[in-house]
């Protein structure tokens, strides 16, 4: 009787341990999913930042662009086209400026003309890189953030390019209509300017969206996130730049946040997440990546950060121009990088 009890233990015994090695294993490939894919959506970067050439970036210079945008041509929605020809006109005096070749990309839409205003520099190349921005807003706000900060760094990126001598062709757009309701639509600037593109058959090496650059916070849980599981993998504050890619898109994000990186001091963090992700494709670069281009936006992550957004409340007040100017000699930094990938 005592040896079928004994049995009877080293049987319960073996099953508990057998248990417990599957439960580790469990937790064990658990845990080497979360490294996995940890890695492949943030693409961490261990090394130092390489020192570069300073790039001079005048955080007054920004600030004017985006008082003037945000107020001089204010409302810029799509139902005040007068004030978005304005703007473009402005815009196209500062490309110009900047000896860039401009031209103005327009096209009809309810009997309206709407305009991207295109800056072309370095030589008439098959590849080519884009950086575009739109100047548009969603109803009659002042858009300050949204998108006066993408479009002053475009600017600024011009008045940078245009005193290199470029491997290949940089083309700097600013787009029209890029918010509601045309959002998502063939109507969009960028649509307009992707399509065109594909149709001529032109190779893009990156598209770079400037989508809200100005807004930063250093209180702590300023930044939130569209899935709470990635509260796990990013800081709290909101004092970074965000690069964001495809899923598939890692080894090209990896290059130019590692670019930014070593640019400036201003903390640099990456995502590449699918679509579903809220966020992920809410700019410009949707329109290249159903082109068959690659592309990222570069973002100060919009709504999960800055509360003003598509308010009354999104003023030239509201944001860091230091940071900002920190972030387009990043972006400079980097579309000279891809420039002269051979």
């Amino acid at each position: 009787m005592s040896t079928s009890i004994e049995g009877l233990w080293q049987l319960q015994a073996s099953r508990r341990l057998r248990i417990i090695k599957l439960m580790l294993m469990i937790l064990v490939g658990l845990l080497l999913l979360l490294i996995c894919l940890w890695f492949w959506v943030t693409q961490p970067l261990w090394s130092r930042p390489q020192p570069v050439a300073k790039v001079s970036v005048e955080p007054a210079r920004l600030e004017a662009h985006v008082r003037a945008l945000s107020t001089d041509f204010s409302p810029r929605d799509e139902h005040h086209p007068e004030n978005l020809d304005r703007a473009a006109a402005y815009i196209r005096a500062e490309f110009e400026a900047a000896r860039a070749l401009v031209r103005d990309q327009t096209y009809d839409l309810h009997g309206r003309t709407y305009r991207n205003v295109i800056a072309q520099f370095g030589p008439e190349t098959t590849s080519r890189i884009i950086v575009g921005a739109h100047y548009d807003t969603a109803g009659p706000l002042p858009g300050a953030d949204d998108n006066a900060s993408g479009v002053a760094g475009l600017i600024e990126l011009a008045n940078l390019l245009g005193a290199q001598s470029l491997p290949i062709r940089v083309e700097l757009v600013a787009f029209t209509l890029e918010e509601p309701p045309y959002f998502g639509t063939a109507h969009m600037g960028s649509a307009i300017h992707a399509a065109s593109l594909r149709r001529q058959g032109v190779e893009v090496r990156c598209m770079f969206s400037l989508e809200m650059i100005g807004y930063f916070s250093d209180a702590p849980q300023s930044q939130m996130f569209p899935v709470p599981l990635l509260g796990m993998f990013y800081p709290s504050k909101g004092n970074f730049i965000a690069v964001v890619g495809r899923f598939g898109d890692g080894l090209l994000v990896r290059r130019i946040k590692s670019a930014m990186r070593d640019a400036t001091p201003l903390p640099v963090h990456s995502i590449n997440a699918p679509s579903f992700v809220p966020g992920v494709d809410f700019s410009d670069q949707l329109n290249y990546w159903n082109a068959g281009y690659n592309g990222v936006m570069i973002t100060d992550t919009a709504f999960f950060r800055n509360q003003n957004y598509h308010s009354s409340q999104d003023t030239a007040d509201k944001l860091d121009y230091d940071r900002m100017a920190m972030v387009v000699a990043g972006v400079y930094v980097a579309v000279m990088t891809l420039a002269e990938e051979s």
